[in-house]
């Protein structure tokens, strides 16, 4: 097997040089450029990439963590975080860590351990001081879809006690003052500024939070199902159902047709995150914006910028969310 010696004594020229053609140096002239790559290809070598990265102190692959890796949620930000990365010639390793506290602390060392430049993390169980401490360690992190002031020009977010008081001041417009409310897994960061911002909107209206209307969903379709039949079997009458993402607003919808309610004509819902499908089905859900796509792609042009030196990126840290106008909500004035 040829090694890096066997192309250094082929091109005659010496192993530095050889290692600097390799890691793509640009203090190489042209002519010694290709005298390297006609006896790598001459003697059929192929470069290590581990060698690569012990010279150039560089592995050219980032470390990504999710919550999950199915779903049209995380599905969407993957895409767009490997397409930006594979068209800078970085490669992504992608671990999941379920939600859950260990789980995310062994994925975050297992990416580490693979000698990855930097890490892109989209973590809910592990605590601030525990993402702060690691942000001042050797490898750079970014995170997603959280945010620590302490270090937020390494947060990409999006502003979700906004986007919930959008919601819910829109349905209130409407006439609605009678609200259920789904709310996603309130361990979530963005499920609790989401019901934050929902909160804030009934107060500004003076109309009160009802607990009996309240139920604690998953962010998955099942939940949402469970979470209207349990509302639908409550004393307490009510107009309108806010819903903390479009999951959990399409399974409550299926129920609500099933047991004939008519929508939005005799009960009126509001989705968050804008996936593909609520514009699909019937009646089209109105909901809020979450702009995944955007700002996956942010966080790897954030690697790009501050590992890799890449010049002439701008970055934005905090995205704003839009309300998604359709047919799911009704004026009850």
């Amino acid at each position: 097997m040829a090694t890096i010696y066997d192309v250094s004594i082929l091109a005659g020229v010496s192993l530095a040089t050889v290692s600097r053609v390799m890691n793509k140096n640009t203090n190489v002239s042209e002519k010694t450029k290709k005298k390297v790559q006609d006896a790598m290809e001459q003697l059929g070598y192929r470069p290590s990439s581990i060698a690569q990265s012990l010279a150039s102190n560089c592995s050219n692959s980032i470390g990504v963590l999710v919550s999950q890796l199915n779903g049209p949620f995380y599905g969407a930000m993957m895409t767009e975080i490997e397409s930006a990365l594979r068209n800078a010639n970085k490669h992504v390793i992608i671990a999941a860590g379920h939600s859950d506290e260990d789980q995310e602390r062994e994925a975050v060392e297992f990416l580490l351990d693979r000698g990855c430049d930097a890490l892109i993390l989209d973590v809910e169980a592990l605590s601030d001081d525990y993402l702060i401490a690691l942000s001042q360690k050797r490898t750079p992190i970014v995170l997603i879809n959280r945010y620590i002031s302490e270090i937020a020009d390494r947060c990409i977010h999006l502003n979700n006690v906004l986007g919930g008081y959008l919601a819910t001041k829109h349905v209130l417009s409407h006439g609605h003052t009678k609200l259920a409310y789904i709310a996603g897994p309130l361990l979530k960061p963005d499920a609790r500024e989401r019901l934050e911002g929902h909160k804030k909107a009934l107060a500004e209206h003076d109309v009160n939070f009802d607990d009996t209307l309240f139920y604690e969903g998953n962010f998955f379709e099942p939940s949402g199902s469970d979470a209207m039949e349990y509302l639908l079997k409550q004393d307490t009458h009510f107009t309108c159902v806010i819903c903390a993402n479009d999951q959990m607003a399409s399974g409550a919808i299926s129920v609500s047709l099933e047991h004939h309610v008519m929508v939005p004509e005799q009960l009126s819902f509001i989705g968050y995150d804008n996936f593909p499908f609520p514009k699909y089905i019937s009646p089209k859900l109105s909901t809020v914006s979450n702009p995944i796509q955007e700002m996956g792609k942010m966080a790897a042009l954030w690697v790009l910028k501050n590992v890799y030196k890449k010049p002439d990126i701008n970055i934005v840290n905090t995205f704003t969310p839009q309300l998604i106008l359709r047919d799911s909500v009704k004026n009850n004035q």
